[in-house]
């Protein structure tokens, strides 16, 4: 930064001065002048060079004064690497690869943790040293998440402090075109049965009035909701587990499976699925957009977030400072809620329950509790006292007990970016200009720490539960890596949706499914299944 290179500069003309006098035979009193001149400068030096990764959608300004308040405060260099959120693994291996390793590690996939720690690129944190100097995180861990505190340990030592996101009792909601019901005379439906009837309608019945035969029922997204009524999620960028019995099994090779995919082939072979569900319904840009739901291809889905779906007026959000002391204004719509409307301003959307399948199961997917790791580099354990401060940093940003702190730290600086909307200090509103800037805390270095579990009190949280959405989640029931599963854990996906996607469009026969399980577990699934079972039974209980 511009100010330690002023100070080096400082400290080099303290020692040009030194040399000076002493050459000049100058007087002790002047002598002792310069020393100390050179010291006071020598002071403003950081103790520590610390790099840091963290979640961004925006690069963090080498000038940013968030990151400058956190330097002066702990008497350390922050070097933030700018690794985009979309790409992180990709970027984070490069400079791995060139042999730089972060301080502060952001292990965004959990089923890194162990191939980093294998690789010997993360540290062992004590277990008294994280009670010691990040208190309040592990206080938050123990009192809102307990059954993940010992989530981060390999062979019994710590490599991971878990970051688990409260958010995520949510599950990714089902979502309608309602504006097509509505024109279709039909409800949001409950069953497989209804929901059956919905997609007929909305590939045969021309709910977007254009008359052309353009448009579908569901997607890729929408058949892990199919997948649901069978009590199985399929398609994911990970394997998913269930339990039966006291057991680990893997959803994708279970035999109901076969009776979901009886419907989705023969939903296909009538042209209810779109044909482009092999390559996804993002084409790109944002990840969690469903463009073939946006432009109208499709009239279901069940892909992004809740927060992703927002339309304008859902729920009351806070105004700005501009408004009467914290007046209320409806929300504005948000994502993919917001992208529809722009080509389509009568467009609207409903949300429904998973639908019932015919043994009464339901379900759509949601994501982990367990979110990511924060690990410390192997490199910080070797400097004297660095990963103590690394710690108490991370405690400070990211689970301040302080409520004016930890918003500060959130948000940016009080009363610049962001007030209390009422003495609770509970509601937070963002100042203008920064309240129609996404993501300007990148911008101002704020947000650099972990999520830390607790109860959510924002109005968009609670919004959510009204919408039902914390039931019916689907959660993997394996939330950590084994040896196997990083080995082979890639090919086995590509095996599995490479079959499924045989079985649907009908390149293969549904009696060969038996065959893909063998292929399955030939190549690698029977470890994969004996080492997550291993773990299971560890933490069963919890």
């Amino acid at each position: 930064m511009k100010m330690k290179k002023l100070q080096r500069i400082i400290t080099l003309m303290a020692v040009v001065c030194i040399s000076f006098i002493s050459g000049c035979e100058a007087s002790s009193v002047h002598l002792s002048a310069a020393k100390e001149l050179q010291a006071k400068v020598a002071s403003y030096s950081p103790q520590y060079n610390i790099s840091w990764t963290t979640h961004l959608n925006l690069p963090v300004p080498e000038d940013a004064e968030m990151v400058r308040l956190l330097e002066n405060k702990f008497n350390v260099h922050l070097d933030v690497w700018n690794l985009e959120n979309n790409k992180y693994e990709a970027l984070l291996d490069m400079r791995l690869a060139q042999g730089e390793i972060p301080d502060l590690f952001r292990i965004r996939q959990t089923q890194d943790l162990l191939k980093y720690q294998q690789q010997g690129l993360l540290a062992e944190i004590p277990l008294e040293m994280l009670n010691q100097y990040a208190p309040n995180i592990m206080k938050s861990i123990r009192e809102n998440a307990p059954a993940y505190e010992d989530y981060g340990k390999i062979n019994g030592k710590y490599y991971g402090i878990p970051v688990v996101n409260p958010t995520n009792i949510y599950r990714i909601p089902v979502v309608y075109r309602k504006d097509w019901l509505d024109k279709l005379g039909l409800a949001v439906p409950e069953t497989l049965s209804d929901f059956e009837k919905v997609i007929y309608a909305f590939a045969n019945e021309d709910p977007d009035g254009n008359g052309i035969k353009d448009t579908y029922g569901l997607s890729r997204e929408g058949m892990n909701v199919v997948f649901g009524a069978f009590g199985q999620i399929v398609f994911a960028d990970q394997l998913y587990f269930g339990v039966k019995k006291d057991k680990l099994v893997i959803g994708a090779l279970e035999p109901e499976m076969q009776e979901a995919l009886r419907y989705l082939r023969k939903w296909y072979a009538d042209g209810i699925i779109d044909p482009a569900f092999i390559t996804g319904e993002n084409k790109g840009g944002y990840k969690h957009l469903s463009h073939a739901f946006i432009n109208g291809k499709i009239g279901m889905t069940s892909m992004g977030n809740y927060y992703h779906w927002i339309q304008a007026g859902d729920y009351l959000a806070l105004e700005d400072e501009s408004g009467a002391n914290g007046a209320e204004l409806p929300v504005e719509a948000t994502f993919n809620a917001k992208e529809l409307t722009v080509g389509n301003p009568q467009a609207r959307i409903v949300f429904g329950q998973p639908f019932r399948g015919p043994e009464g199961k339901r379900g759509s997917k949601a994501y982990d509790m367990l979110m990511s790791f924060t690990a410390i580099g192997a490199d910080a354990a070797e400097d004297p006292g660095k990963m103590e401060t690394i710690l108490q940093i991370l405690d400070y940003v990211s689970a301040n007990p302080d409520p004016d702190v930890y918003t500060s730290m959130k948000y940016g600086v009080k009363g610049t970016h962001w007030t209390w909307a009422g003495s609770a200090k509970e509601d937070v509103i963002v100042l203008p200009p920064y309240d129609t800037m996404p993501n300007y805390q990148n911008t101002i270095g704020a947000n650099l720490g972990m999520t830390v579990p607790s109860a959510s009190q924002e109005r968009r949280e609670k919004w959510a539960s009204t919408l039902g959405l914390d039931q019916d989640g689907i959660y993997n029931a394996l939330e950590v890596a084994t040896p196997s599963l990083i080995h082979n854990g890639a090919e086995l996906i590509k095996l599995k949706n490479k079959a499924y996607v045989a079985f649907i469009t009908s390149e293969k026969p549904l009696e060969d499914f038996d065959r893909f399980v063998h292929e399955f577990m030939k190549a690698g699934g029977t470890k994969v299944l004996q080492e997550a079972n291993d773990w299971y039974r560890q933490h069963a209980v919890k």
